[in-house]
């Protein structure tokens, strides 16, 4: 019997001999099922910045039934046009190694009795009536099948809203808290509908490009994200809901070898996740095309709109080939939405609906929020202190306001005997997913941040967060302290204060008296000084009742905001303080984003 495929993929004479585990085997349909390492990315972190196979004699194939999940893909033309082909809404074959890859993990600790206690308000001409299960709305075999292999059981509140809106075809802009599901909330939707129409004019693009050596993308759906970190979760829940189907998700970041993301990018591309600078690179050197992007979302769209990123995404959007709004649909979500970032985010949106999702009403059960005063010299005594109470198998997350001092202070630590790392945005990107790897598995319990590790990231067993220093704005403090007490797991955020944050002091107070915290005395004596002398600053109180932002709209109208929801909804609430605008909130309940 011939050791090499018929059917399939050529293999060489020399390797002919070699073990079938080594070179792969063949399945009944003659596909080479060797292991490809774009499959197992999202393991090798750590090891390479992206791929980890050079010189491998399996690079570039990919695997029958796993195209979009790290299949690879092959540059002949005839391998992409037999991707492409069939119904796209039918499921591929299984690959059960693959399987195991994606759906190992576990969704388990999520605390679902809280849900019907978080207020929703929903704004907007014509709301989509809310589903109750995943059940209620048709999208199609293939997620249907992947919620079942994520162990998905019922939506979470931005899902049960978020779905049916954004498969009217709606544009959205939502406001709910990390951690809140968030990122299933999109791609369930957006996959669903690219399932059922098929890839369109992008595929006869892509291969009329082909025709003439040019390795050009057309991708259907584009999801931009602020840092390097929150693409590469996006990318890896994107693999999860592409599994048996015809869409291949890809990654691009800045940080990490052009070339090997230009290659991944030829061997197909239908749901881009992008960092803006990479994707802006990517597009002038013409291996991106945004002609037939149906599908844009802005995942902590407030930080790309109010931090630097808005030149890089009016270039991306407005000033190249990429449908206008009101052709294309538009999603933008973050746990944060202050006015004016609402009113510059209705540049890219067409009679948009507004969606606020609240924070569970019992924060204070999940996690624990702590203000001590400490002298800027005692800071890294009273750091010591809280790591020895700690314990030394707990995960702890320090932050810091600079780079420097994130570097410093882990110096400091390593001399004191502290197994710890650090992540800042000096750090190569090697070097920043090496120390995210050992903090996650515990090698390292202690990382030292700046605030590029505060958005996005879910590490679901990090059970102390420190504010070594204290950020500026309330909404920065939010999602620091957000980083604990996920999946149901109980936390503690212990910040640090002194006469360096007068700034934060009544939006702090605010937020500890809303989630029911102990309330140190000379802060709300240093609160009420500081309220008197910016009494005629003409700044409003935070809103109450939980909600990262209402509608502009409704506000500016002097109307109720209430549209549909969950309990709470239709409630009128108040302004806030802070120097962006509105106050945000965490969901510390929910374990996946």
């Amino acid at each position: 019997m011939l050791s090499f495929c018929v059917a399939g993929r050529y293999i060489p004479p020399h390797l002919r001999n070699k073990d079938a585990s080594k070179n792969g085997e063949c399945d009944a349909s003659g596909w080479n099922t060797a292991k490809d390492a774009y499959t197992s990315f999202g393991n090798n972190r750590g090891k390479s910045a992206f791929f980890n196979d050079r010189g491998n004699a399996n690079r570039g194939r990919f695997e029958h039934g796993g195209f979009g999940n790290g299949g690879g893909g092959g540059n002949s033309r005839w391998v992409e046009e037999s991707r492409d082909d069939g119904d796209w809404s039918k499921p591929t074959p299984r690959n059960e190694r693959l399987e195991h890859e994606l759906f190992s993990g576990s969704n388990t600790g999520i605390n679902f009795e809280k849900y019907d206690d978080i207020p929703v308000e929903a704004t907007g001409q014509n709301c989509p009536q809310h589903i109750e299960s995943f059940q209620d709305v048709d999208m199609g075999e293939i997620i249907m099948g992947n919620i079942a292999l994520s162990r998905y059981t019922r939506p979470t509140p931005v899902q049960k809203y978020a779905i049916p809106i954004i498969k009217s075809k709606r544009d959205l802009m939502a406001c709910a808290q990390t951690g809140s599901g968030k990122t299933a909330a999109f791609l369930l939707p957006v996959l669903s509908q690219i399932y059922t129409d098929g890839p369109g004019e992008a595929l006869n693009a892509a291969k009329e490009n082909g025709k003439y050596g040019r390795r050009k993308q057309y991708p259907i759906s584009l999801v931009l994200a602020p840092t390097r970190e929150l693409a590469l979760q996006i990318y890896d829940e994107a693999r999860k809901f592409s599994y048996r189907s015809r869409v291949r998700p890809c990654v691009v970041y800045g940080g990490a070898d052009i070339g090997q993301q230009i290659r991944d990018l030829e061997r197909g591309c239908h749901l881009l996740v992008a960092t803006p600078g990479r994707l802006v690179d990517m597009m002038e050197r013409g291996k991106i095309g945004l002609d037939y992007c149906n599908y844009l979302v802005l995942d902590e769209a407030d930080r790309m709109l109010d931090m630097g990123f808005e030149p890089q995404i009016r270039r991306i959007v407005e000033q190249d080939t990429m449908p206008p709004k009101g052709i294309r649909q538009t999603m933008m979500f973050s746990a944060t939405f202050p006015k004016e970032i609402q009113i510059l985010a209705r540049d890219f949106l067409e009679d948009y609906i507004f969606l606020a999702v609240g924070r569970v009403g019992s924060t204070s059960e999940n996690i624990t929020q702590k203000v001590v005063w400490v002298e800027e010299s005692d800071k890294r005594s009273f750091l010591l202190d809280l790591l020895s109470a700690t314990g030394k198998d707990s995960l702890t997350l320090v932050f810091v306001e600079t780079k420097k001092g994130a570097d410093a202070l882990e110096d400091f630590l390593y001399r004191e005997g502290y197994a710890c790392t650090s992540i800042h945005g000096d750090r190569s990107q090697r070097d920043r997913e090496e120390a995210l790897n050992q903090f996650r598995s515990g090698k390292c319990p202690i990382l030292v941040a700046t605030a590029v590790a505060a958005r996005g990231l879910d590490i679901s067993n990090v059970k102390h967060v420190i504010n070594f220093d204290l950020p500026s704005d309330i909404e920065e403090y939010v999602h620091r302290i957000g980083r604990t007490g996920r999946v149901g797991n109980l936390g503690l955020a212990t910040s640090f204060f002194n006469d360096k944050n007068g700034n934060i002091t009544k939006d702090l107070l605010d937020i500890l008296v809303e989630a029911k915290q102990d309330v140190p005395s000379w802060l709300e004596s240093l609160a009420y000084e500081h309220q008197h002398k910016s009494s005629n600053r003409g700044r409003s109180k935070r809103f109450s009742g939980g909600f990262g932002a209402r509608d502009y709209r409704q506000t500016a109208a002097g109307g109720n905001a209430g549209g549909f929801g969950g309990r709470g909804g239709g409630r009128n609430q108040a302004g806030h303080g802070g120097n962006r605008g509105f106050g945000g909130g965490e969901d510390l309940i929910f374990g996946y984003k």
